[in-house]
């Protein structure tokens, strides 16, 4: 089969695999949405997990987000999320695209986003670098009590997301706790309901699921390796 016709195959698994997950923790399987990272994937590619019943695809970049919505407008009801970085100047873009932007990692951001459409917050995570790894985007865990203070007038905050260091599972799930520990003090604190944590990718889905994910993104173990 080609890789195109895998990906039904590849999503029912990965599906199964969620499902045993939420079910070790107690929890119902609905109450994880599987976003797919489809970053350099084909329009064909995203028309074929659509046929298998995906709605919510997971972009980089914002022009390559913006070419494949053109190319698959056909396409009733897909929730397009920004899970790159999303720098200040393509703030305006990102807002006709996007349904909800998991990488707010600064007040100027959420500034830009707000001046882009007026009366109509957008729906964004704010990105937390929960390790402190100098390679990566996001607010320190010291400093996201303050992001969400000075942004919430801004865009409609609606949880935490993060990237945990490379490792298995003795490494990756405590990065996990900490950010749902986190987003519980903050809730309490902001009176927010900061209902969404956006961390578990191919390598790690199931244990971030164990720590209370309700958004996991993956690409790989659906689309198979990337072309680039």
């Amino acid at each position: 089969m080609t890789q195109l016709d895998d990906i039904a195959d590849r999503l029912g698994a990965v599906r199964e695999r969620i499902s045993a997950a939420t079910r070790r923790s107690g929890r119902a399987p609905e109450s994880v949405k599987l976003v797919l990272a489809s970053k350099t994937q084909s329009p064909d590619a995203i028309r074929a997990a659509y046929a298998a019943g995906v709605r919510d695809f997971g972009e980089n970049y914002v022009q390559e987000a913006q070419t494949k919505r053109d190319d698959t407008a056909d396409l009733p009801d897909v929730r397009w999320h920004m899970i790159g970085h999303l720098q200040r100047n393509k703030a305006p873009i990102a807002r006709n695209i996007f349904n909800l932007i998991h990488s707010l990692d600064n007040a100027a951001l959420a500034t830009a986003l707000a001046r882009a459409q007026p009366g109509l917050p957008a729906c964004v995570l704010i990105e937390v670098n929960i390790a402190g790894e100098p390679s990566k985007n996001g607010v320190a865990p010291a400093e996201v009590e303050r992001l969400i203070e000075t942004a919430r007038a801004l865009v409609d905050i609606r949880g935490l997301m993060t990237i945990p260091p490379a490792g298995g599972e003795d490494v990756v799930r405590p990065y996990f706790a900490s950010l749902r520990e986190l987003r519980d003090r903050l809730a309490r604190a902001s009176g927010l309901a900061l209902a969404e944590l956006s961390m578990g990718m191919t390598e790690d889905f199931e244990k971030a699921i164990d720590e209370g994910a309700t958004i996991v993104r993956v690409g790989r173990a659906v689309f198979g390796d990337r072309s680039r």
